[in-house]
């Protein structure tokens, strides 16, 4: 799957490496986080962690690579956009040089709402959790 292709994310803005695998409602990608990432340097600098919120987008990225799919499968047009976050949840610090598994699952659709849920982990331990919903919205000259 071209995740470059699937949404509108770009580096350094971008918290989605690879797609391990992709099913109709569900998908698992990754992250590598290079000890070199800017946010590394400046966020803890003597005992760097991952924020919490970069782990929680990269889950809402993954979502989104997901939705892109099932978007074009059913011919319809634009870009997912977060509209509520709920039970976010924090269990384990993401450190530099760890893989971050994303696992996100679509729970049901209503109407243009997708509602979802996440959950982050390294080396099989949870990181995060969250559930969220996302919208479909249009870009550029689509939105004119």
């Amino acid at each position: 799957m071209d995740i470059l292709r699937a949404i509108p994310h770009r580096p350094p803005f971008l918290f989605v490496d690879r797609v391990v695998s992709a099913e109709e409602k569900r998908i698992v990608a990754e992250k590598s986080l290079a000890p070199e990432l800017d946010f590394f340097q400046g966020h803890y600098p003597h005992f760097p962690i991952m924020p919490g919120v970069l782990t929680l987008e990269s889950l809402f990225q993954a979502g989104a690579i997901l939705l892109s799919s099932l978007v074009a499968e059913a011919g319809g047009k634009g870009v997912p956009a977060l509209t509520r976050i709920r039970d976010a949840k924090f269990k384990n610090m993401v450190r530099p040089g760890d893989v971050l598994t994303l696992e996100v699952e679509m729970e049901e659709q209503v109407g243009p709402a997708f509602y979802m849920k996440g959950i982050a982990s390294v080396n099989g331990k949870q990181a995060a959790s969250v559930r969220f919903t996302c919208a479909l919205v249009q870009m550029g000259e689509e939105a004119k």
